[in-house]
C-alpha cells in the first residue's frame, strides 16, 4: 500500500505491521490467543492498525480512511474514537475480555488496543526481538491454528509484495504456495473482486470468499 502525502509517495505498511505485532504482544502473544481460541481477532486488529496509522501519521479523514482500507465510515469512526485506557483495563482482565468479545472482536475494542500499541511504539517501547523470534517459531508449532490473516500479512512482509493487485494471476503469482484454511490461494484468487489496493482490503476479500 502506497499513499500520497502532497507530492511524496509513502508506504505506511512497516509501521502498521509493527503496531499489529505490538497489539498481539499486549494480548499475551499468539500462543495465548490460540489457547483462548481468539485468533479470529487478528483481522480486526489489522484493519484497526491501518486506520490508526492513516489518521495519526498522515492526517487522513474518516471518508478517506474508509475508502483506502475498505471499511464503512462508521466503522472507521468507532476505531478512531476508541479509548486506549479502557482497552488496557480490558486486557488486564483477559478472561473477561474473551467472554465479552467472543469470536469477533468489536471495532471499538480493536481500536483501543491498537491505539495503546501505537502509543507505546511512539514512546520507544518497540516489539522485542524475543517476541519476533517467538512469533516465527509459533507459526511452526501451531501452524494449523495460526489464522490465515497472520499468514497473509507475514507473506506480504517477507515477500515484499506491492499493491495494488489487479487480477487473479497477479495474486496467484505473489502468494504462490500459501494455504488458507487448507485451501490453496490459487483457488481463492479466482473468487476475489479486483483490484485489491492494500493488505487490509485483501484480508476483507479473502474473508468474504471463506464465509
Amino acid at each position: 500500500m502506497v499513499i500520497e502525502v502532497g507530492e511524496i509517495k509513502v508506504n505506511p505498511e512497516p509501521l502498521v505491521l509493527r503496531i499489529f505485532l505490538k497489539s498481539i504482544e499486549l494480548l499475551g502473544g499468539l500462543k495465548q490467543l490460540a489457547e483462548y481460541r481468539t485468533l479470529t481477532w487478528l483481522p480486526s486488529l489489522a484493519r484497526a492498525a491501518y486506520a490508526i496509522v492513516l489518521k495519526e501519521e498522515y492526517n487522513r479523514i474518516e471518508d478517506e480512511i474508509a475508502e483506502e482500507i475498505g471499511l464503512t465510515r462508521q466503522t472507521v469512526r468507532n476505531i478512531l474514537r476508541a479509548d486506549p485506557e479502557l482497552a488496557l483495563k480490558k486486557i488486564e482482565k483477559m478472561k473477561e475480555l474473551v467472554t465479552e468479545e467472543g469470536k469477533e472482536m468489536q471495532v471499538h475494542t480493536a481500536g483501543g488496543i491498537i491505539k495503546l500499541a501505537y502509543n507505546l511504539i511512539k514512546q520507544g517501547q518497540e516489539e522485542s526481538q524475543l517476541f519476533l523470534e517467538f512469533s516465527s517459531q509459533a507459526l511452526e508449532s501451531i501452524s494449523e491454528e495460526v489464522p490465515w490473516a497472520y499468514r497473509v500479512l507475514k507473506a506480504v512482509k517477507e515477500r515484499g509484495i506491492k499493491f495494488p493487485i489487479n487480477n487473479a494471476s497477479e495474486l496467484k503469482e505473489k502468494f504462490t504456495g500459501l494455504k488458507i484454511k487448507e485451501k490453496d490461494i490459487q483457488n481463492i484468487a479466482d473468487k476475489i473482486d479486483y483490484p485489491v489496493n492494500n493488505p487490509a482490503l485483501l484480508l476483507k476479500k479473502i474473508k468474504q470468499v471463506l464465509t
